[in-house]
């Protein structure tokens, strides 16, 4: 097992996007397994772009979303954050509408880098886009 905090739940996940990005685009973590977490993102008003299609930023925003957290949860948050410094992603097939779901797993999980793997897939497990997330690993500046 990778994470370092075992005790989280799905529940406790959806918690930490309220107020967010990912609360306006409806983003929803929905599995943790021991060596991945995915997350679901409807393709509707809020994440179509103009042409009818599930706009790329939208799935960068759900890629970045679920790799990011996946990287909190390997860490020491008392001593730790986590900051993206570098995503891409490879927008393979269109979407009009639905749920794409993103899921992300560890490349390199170093003490100052981790990097993410993260497809996101429709319901027929179609593939629509790729995504390689990397993130820093920052110590906390200590107080006093």
């Amino acid at each position: 097992m990778q994470w370092k905090q075992s005790s989280v739940s799905l529940e406790n996940l959806n918690a930490l996007c309220k107020g967010t990005i990912a609360e306006q685009l409806g983003i929803l973590f929905s599995s943790l397994t021991p060596t991945s977490l995915s997350a679901t993102m409807p393709v509707d008003d809020r994440t179509r772009q103009p042409f009818g299609l599930l706009h790329g930023g939208a799935s960068a925003v759900l890629a970045e979303t679920v790799g990011s957290v996946a990287s909190t949860l390997c860490i020491d948050p008392e001593q730790q954050i986590c900051v993206g410094v570098e995503i891409n992603c490879n927008h393979v097939r269109g979407k009009k509408e639905g749920v794409v779901t993103a899921t992300a797993e560890a490349l390199h999980l170093g003490v100052s880098m981790h990097v993410w793997d993260i497809k996101i897939r429709d319901e027929q497990n179609k593939l629509i886009c790729v995504s390689r997330l990397t993130v820093t690993v920052l110590q906390k500046k200590q107080k006093g």
